[in-house]
């Protein structure tokens, strides 16, 4: 058994490493800089309990992406170090954020161990490779996302960090190989156990699926199905799942092999990025060559995020979420005992609070970051959740999870369809959709993003648009001066939110306008990206009349994007005459 040493190494601050909701992003040539990556995994190790760092189990894996492997290597040395008892790997370092979440919440090791925490290093829907984006953040014993007063402490030590703690002679551990290695160091054993990435995740998918309606779904003659996983983590999943639990043809798997560099796309999963799949659905703007399949999904980077769409049909993340939490009871076993209550973020459309109303559930808005909805989850207040950022998810671990709203449709299309799968038309996609409408209506919904802005020049459209907050009547004199049609805005706030379950308070959580027909204008800066800022407009309307449930989104909104560009001054402030993506 090799013996270890401890080595203090000198260090000093960097500037710039507050994490954010997501952890912290950089650049690659950021994260290689030396001592970079090891100020920030120290400034978390200070910043936990003792109990959560000495003799403690931890969870070190990814998406794959560029430089990964490197820094599982540096973090298992740290651990190490730092008095960690053993530390848990996927195998090739690849485990996806929501797999992650089960690991520490469902894995128990040979030996009895249990995780407190994990490192995950992601950077989400962001591109990879040498020249792209890393990204790292800590999660701890409940599988969610490092609460505020841990990223704070962590921040606080980035600034004053003067050493950090290193096995430097600790030879690399093998991380293709299934196994334990051990070593010996200053404080007794330290264990590195690389493990199956797939398998505690299949196991947790199966006790909350009925896997065997779905495998009937996807046996029919009348069913076809995609998925791609954008060469992200997910499809270290898609094969196990689909293909060996499901049935599905390996053909219906696109891009399912991770890549350091996502394959050099980018692996966001909405219409612009997911290009193949947009296309193979009958979206794209060339018709396709073959019919496209009844039901298609993709999945970001860390296989967090999801799109969901049907033959030549696009279902938003906000209506996604309306819908799975008005069908859960029914189709999906989990639920059977039914919901202790819905939650969404505040950007995401109001579709999900007409269901919560109709069948008398707990609602909740919350600001952007999964760690909301988990404190509720932690307090049995929630069970499905969902923001319009493509994130869908459920008390069952504590991040968004894509695969499993992807289980979770294929669930309620199994349900729907569970008379005429051997014979007669199949219900779509597209007829659920539009029977929700008919039933709830429909809340007109996009997104506009403006990626990459001046910083500078972002905030000071967002001060002007808190400015303006204080003259409603200036504010209707600009929109009807862009649209009589259009109501008048009877208020506009700053979004604040008091947490039900500890009390604490969030502010400036994205600036609102609210309409008196229940339309909204939401301006937010989002963090997601790794240079420059990122401004978010999301635009909404809610329709009651079925016969005007129909109409094509962009062309039910015009008015209202129109209204959104002139009233915030987006081309004088941005020089941006159109964003970088809309959803």
């Amino acid at each position: 058994m090799v013996t270890f040493q401890v080595s203090r190494v000198e260090t000093a601050p960097f500037d710039g490493q507050k994490p954010g909701t997501s952890g912290l992003r950089k650049k690659v040539k950021v994260f290689v800089q030396p001592h970079y990556l090891q100020n920030f995994v120290q400034s978390t190790f200070y910043a936990l309990s003792a109990e959560k760092v000495q003799g403690a189990t931890l969870v070190v894996s990814g998406d794959g992406r560029y430089f990964s492997k490197d820094a599982i290597q540096i973090i298992i040395k740290m651990s190490a170090a730092n008095g960690v008892r053993r530390v848990w790997v996927g195998q090739n370092g690849l485990l996806s954020t929501p797999a992650v979440s089960a690991v520490i919440r469902e894995r128990v090791g040979h030996d009895g161990s249990k995780a407190t925490g994990a490192f995950i290093l992601t950077a989400s829907h962001n591109p990879g490779g040498p020249h792209e984006d890393f990204g790292i953040k800590y999660n701890m014993e409940n599988g969610g996302p490092a609460p505020e007063a841990i990223t704070d402490k962590m921040y606080e030590n980035t600034k004053t960090i003067k050493e950090y703690l290193i096995a430097e002679n600790l030879p690399d551990v093998d991380i293709a190989a299934i196994g334990v290695t051990s070593f010996t160091g200053p404080e007794g054993q330290f264990d590195v156990e690389v493990f199956d990435s797939a398998s505690d995740y299949v196991k947790l998918m199966k006790s909350i699926f009925d896997f065997q309606a779905i495998r009937k779904l996807l046996s029919s003659p009348n069913f076809s199905f995609c998925y791609d996983a954008l060469h992200g983590v997910a499809g270290a999943y898609a094969n196990r799942i689909f293909v060996e639990e499901l049935g599905a043809q390996e053909s219906s798997l696109l891009n399912c092999t991770p890549k350091e560099d996502f394959g050099g796309g980018h692996p966001d999963p909405n219409l612009t990025y997911a290009k193949e799949l947009v296309a193979r659905m009958g979206l794209g703007k060339s018709s396709p060559q073959h019919e496209p399949p009844e039901f298609g999904a993709a999945a970001d980077g860390d296989a967090d995020r999801n799109m969901v769409l049907g033959k030549r049909f696009f279902v938003t993340p906000s209506d996604s979420v309306a819908i799975i939490a008005a069908n859960a009871v029914e189709a999906i076993p989990y639920f059977s005992g039914g919901l202790k209550g819905v939650a969404r973020s505040m950007p995401t459309s109001a579709a999900l609070d007409v269901v919560a109303k109709h069948l008398n559930l707990k609602f909740f808005e919350v600001p952007t970051g999964w760690k909301f909805f988990g404190n509720l989850m932690d307090a049995g207040l929630c069970s499905v959740c969902g923001e319009e950022s493509f994130g869908t998810g459920s008390d069952h671990i504590r991040e968004k999870d894509g695969i499993w709203a992807v289980l979770a449709w294929l669930s309620i299309l199994a349900y729907k369809n569970k008379e005429n799968i051997n014979g007669g038309k199949l219900v779509s996609v597209e007829d659920i959709v539009r029977q929700h409408w008919a039933t709830y209506g429909r809340h007109y919904y996009t997104r506009y993003d403006y990626e990459n802005v001046d910083a500078g020049a972002a905030k000071e459209l967002m001060a002007y648009l808190v400015r303006l907050q204080s003259s409603l009547g200036e504010v209707n004199e600009i929109v009807k001066g862009v649209c009589s049609d259009v109501s008048n805005v009877v208020h506009a706030d700053e979004f604040e939110y008091k947490d039900p379950v500890d009390g604490s308070i969030s502010k400036h959580q994205g600036i609102r306008y609210l309409f008196e027909d229940g339309s909204r204008l939401i301006f937010r800066l989002s963090g997601t990206g790794s240079e420059g800022a990122t401004i978010r407009l999301y635009i909404e309307q809610y329709e009651k009349d079925p016969l005007k449930t129909g109409r094509d989104s962009q062309e039910a909104l015009a008015p209202l994007v129109n209204v959104a560009l002139k009233l915030s001054k987006m081309e004088e402030f941005t020089g941006r005459s159109a964003p970088t993506v809309i959803t």
